[in-house]
């Protein structure tokens, strides 16, 4: 007669077992089996001895380190890298990682599945102790083996609702899309041209939302032809105000979803002969570092970058930690910073 231990063995062997699984049959919390799994002290030496015991059963295997290595890492993981977004992500980041003594790996998989793939590969050989995905799609094959393996993982600006049930950080991008529109309108421009991002990112319909949203409020009509799309890159900023200046009554404004697009936008109305904020008034989103020292000085609204970087590694660590995280969900204020790039409209 098979005996309980055999067959749990069996199911071991039958289907790779998760902490989830574990914390379940114990009666405990995730978190509890993390801190067994990670060795912490903080756990009562019944609950240990029981959480262990299963552990054993079912053949888990912990992410072990070399002796004398502390091999301490979390990994973040982008789309894309070509991006100074990207640089101030990574900088909120490891200031957090290098304060807590702490490696940080750096990928980009490029909206590739054989990228992904290959990068979850290499995370399984280097027992990372935590993921920050940013703005990344993983196929939920790999978000399972993730959570299969224990690893702990927060979302930056998710593209969509996360495939698993992970904490995300990101910006109240449908306030600074409000903010940004409303200043034109107390400006008094009527028509606002928006150059949107990628429409497969929350973040994007979140600030399309808020520029619809200040206009139905000032009771200015919405025009599709006023919307352009983009994908967060210059060149997308500058063939989407081409278009707009195309138009038969083209806008007195333009609102580009992120600051390179602004660049972008701006380069266009250059090659037209046309002056911001003289002859059109153009506004960004994110405040990137080097807008301040554009020509002119770039009117954009601020999502704090680095900051959101420094709440997700704050978040992935207290994971890894087995400790409760205070929301699944942080949206960090945006700002509007005025500047030199807007102005009442010319005509």
């Amino acid at each position: 007669m098979r005996t309980e231990r055999g067959r749990r063995g069996a199911m071991a062997a039958e289907r790779k077992v998760t902490i989830t699984a574990i914390a379940r049959e114990a009666g405990v919390s995730v978190p509890t089996v993390s801190r067994v799994v990670n060795g912490r002290s903080d756990v009562a030496p019944e609950t240990r001895a029981k959480v262990e015991e299963l552990l054993r059963q079912y053949g888990y295997r912990r992410r072990t380190h070399a002796p004398g290595d502390r091999a301490a890492l979390l990994d973040l993981v982008f789309n894309d890298l070509d991006s100074p977004w990207a640089v101030e992500i990574i900088r909120g980041v490891e200031e957090v990682a290098h304060s807590s003594g702490i490696g940080t790996v750096v990928s980009a998989i490029h909206d590739r599945a054989g990228a992904a793939r290959q990068w979850m590969t290499n995370l399984r050989a280097r027992a990372s102790d935590g993921v920050i995905l940013v703005t990344s799609v993983l196929e939920p094959l790999l978000h399972n083996e993730l959570h299969r393996l224990g690893v702990p993982i927060v979302v930056v600006d998710p593209a969509g609702a996360p495939a698993l049930s992970a904490p995300t950080v990101g910006a109240t991008n449908w306030a600074g899309g409000l903010a940004a529109t409303e200043h034109l309108i107390q400006l008094g421009h009527r028509r606002i041209g928006f150059i949107a991002g990628p429409p497969r990112l929350l973040c994007s319909r979140a600030r399309l939302d808020g520029y619809r949203a200040a206009l139905e409020s000032a009771g200015l009509p919405l025009d599709e032809e006023l919307e352009v799309p983009g994908d967060f890159y210059h060149e997308s900023g500058f063939h989407g105000c081409r278009q707009l200046m195309r138009l038969t009554d083209p806008p007195t404004a333009v609102f580009a979803a992120s600051d390179q697009m602004a660049m972008g936008a701006i380069e266009a109305l250059r090659q037209r002969g046309l002056r911001v904020p003289q002859d059109i008034s153009v506004v960004g989103f994110d405040d990137l570092p080097e807008m301040r020292w554009s020509a002119p000085p770039l009117t954009t609204v601020r999502q704090p970058l680095a900051e959101m970087g420094k709440v997700a590694a704050r978040t992935v660590l207290r994971q890894a930690r087995g400790e409760e995280i205070d929301s699944p969900r942080v949206e960090l204020a945006t700002e509007l910073v005025v500047r030199a790039s807007t102005a009442a409209p010319a005509r």
